[in-house]
């Protein structure tokens, strides 16, 4: 079945114009439908022009298994999914359901669009950015997918984007008021029904290691698994195993805070006084870890004294921010604050 979709007369050869055999590509889809097969372990390293992708999508859409397609990149996703796969499905006449999957950030989230659009008309937004968010809301009306790169007046690199999406951290799950209206939930509730779902390696290893948690998770098991630009997974997969903690999570952490008081605690004051002593705890402690990016040995760079004077300040602002948001539990939904913020308030300072 497979030599013949890939031989002169084969599927292929009368949908795509100029299309001409190449044994390295027919040979590398054999390989790919016996691994499938067989459910064994395959690695094929081939040139460009080889025609890797139908090789691998052929054999894997023909299968009538569940298979999961990771890409290097967001945009070699995009591409795979909105030109490669369209084609392959129409010219072997494909009948089951395909999707894409991407990681929660890149969703609009409902409930945090609507503490935006409240906070920003407390008379000190900033216009610019009060004007994208009219625009997405506008847009969220619309959409279908909820993913904000179809939303054609947000720029990819717009910082409204972090306070209007969700996170591992500060996503609520289903307590949340928005869950039914929720896209991350959505889109994966499409990658279950689908027959074939495209992801990409960042959100494969960043959902592998929630899987570890035992919650969370957004990609389907699944009995086939495909890695297209397989050799960028090691680096990619450091970036997951591990523990971290950032100036910007404690930054949008005490925002939320912030944004809870502003609207609905007016009556807890702390909750201004523990969001600026968070949010300046945060920012010195950037500053003296110098420049961004910069890497080394946590326990030799935590014997520096400046260094280790910035721990203790922010270690007391996270356990005053323990202290005051246990005040607030039971009130509203700010009992939510602390499911936020538990991921910071005990961190390890040896790990």
């Amino acid at each position: 079945m497979i030599s013949k979709v890939f031989s002169t007369e084969g599927a292929l050869a009368k949908a795509i114009k100029g299309f001409q055999p190449r044994q390295p590509q027919t040979d590398m889809a054999l390989s790919v439908e016996r691994a499938i097969k067989n459910g064994s372990q395959l690695v094929v390293e081939a040139g460009t022009g080889t025609g890797k992708t139908y090789a691998y999508l052929a054999p894997a859409l023909l299968s009538g298994k569940k298979t999961i397609v990771s890409t290097g990149s967001k945009n070699l996703q995009e591409q795979l999914f909105h030109r490669d796969l369209p084609l392959m499905v129409d010219t072997l006449g494909f009948t089951g359901r395909v999707a894409l999957l991407k990681g929660r950030a890149n969703y609009l989230c409902p409930e945090r669009l609507s503490r935006q659009i409240i906070e920003s008309h407390d008379g000190h937004a900033d216009p610019t950015l009060l004007s994208q968010l009219v625009k997405v809301r506008s847009w969220s009306s619309e959409t279908k997918t909820g993913d904000l790169g179809e939303c054609a007046d947000l720029a990819e690199d717009s910082p409204v984007i972090p306070t209007i999406t969700s996170t591992n951290d500060n996503c609520l799950g289903k307590e949340c008021p928005s869950y039914e209206d929720c896209f991350v939930v959505k889109a994966r509730k499409r990658a279950l029904d689908a027959d074939l779902v495209v992801v990409n390696h960042h959100l494969f290893l960043a959902d592998l290691a929630i899987k570890e948690t035992g919650f969370g998770e957004l990609i389907p098991e699944a009995e086939v698994f495909i890695f297209d630009e397989a050799h960028q997974i090691p680096d990619i997969a450091s970036q997951y195993f591990g523990q971290s903690l950032s100036s910007r999570q404690l930054q949008e952490l005490a925002k939320d805070i912030h944004i809870a008081y502003r609207t609905e605690l007016r009556d807890t004051k702390q909750l201004e006084k523990v969001a600026e002593r968070l949010s300046q705890a945060a920012s010195d402690m950037r500053i003296v870890l110098g420049e961004p990016g910069f890497r080394g040995n946590w326990r030799e760079i935590s014997n520096s004294p400046t260094v280790a004077r910035e721990l203790v300040r922010l270690k007391d602002a996270l356990d005053l921010a323990h202290d005051v948001i246990k005040l607030s539990l039971g009130r509203s939904n700010c009992w939510t604050l602390l499911l936020i913020a538990r991921p910071y308030l005990k961190p390890d300072w040896t790990a």
